[in-house]
């Protein structure tokens, strides 16, 4: 869903718009123009990959010394999914070398520690992983962490129990 915001934010700028999926989206085409292709051409073709993918078996490495190595010398890769997506060492052997152009990072593998290499680089930049800072999304998480204190305090589950175990050997409250 990410993604295809993304796509469609950049026929705003009149962009050439390549995609890749696990499978194709005809209606994201007929809403962006966007073109479905494989992993190796939309690498090789395009001037900025941005990665927009759950962290899965499937998923970790995707974009690996090999795809990163058929990106373009003036391309940029912009990573929002998940550190784990993308091999950093790859991607800092590329910036290091001037392969690629550069970088754009909001995520980083072994969060919330970033590779001291990445900070020291002028092609790259840096942002903590704060795409739900916005008003209403941080007003429903406050929301939602008092119900479920509120349900605490009356001995009821809560909703959004992250370790049953525990709740299970629990001592009353006085």
């Amino acid at each position: 869903r990410i993604g295809g915001e993304v796509l469609g934010r950049g026929t705003g700028f009149g962009m050439r718009l390549l995609y890749h999926n696990r499978s194709p989206r005809p209606e994201l085409e007929r809403e962006t123009g966007a073109r479905y292709t494989d992993l190796h051409t939309l690498m090789s073709e395009s001037d900025f990959v941005s990665v927009h993918t759950p962290l899965t078996k499937d998923t970790a490495g995707l974009i690996g010394k090999r795809e990163i190595s058929l990106m373009k010398e003036g391309a940029y890769l912009i990573n929002t999914a998940r550190g784990e997506v993308v091999d950093e060492e790859a991607l800092i052997g590329a910036l290091a070398a001037g392969r690629i152009a550069g970088a754009g990072l909001d995520v980083f593998v072994g969060e919330p520690r970033v590779d001291p290499r990445l900070m020291e680089m002028d092609n790259v930049v840096l942002l903590p992983h704060v795409g739900s800072a916005t008003v209403s999304s941080r007003t429903a998480m406050a929301e939602l962490a008092a119900a479920n204190l509120a349900a605490v305090v009356r001995g009821e589950r809560p909703k959004n129990l992250v370790n049953p175990e525990v709740w299970e050997r629990r001592r009353p409250l006085p």
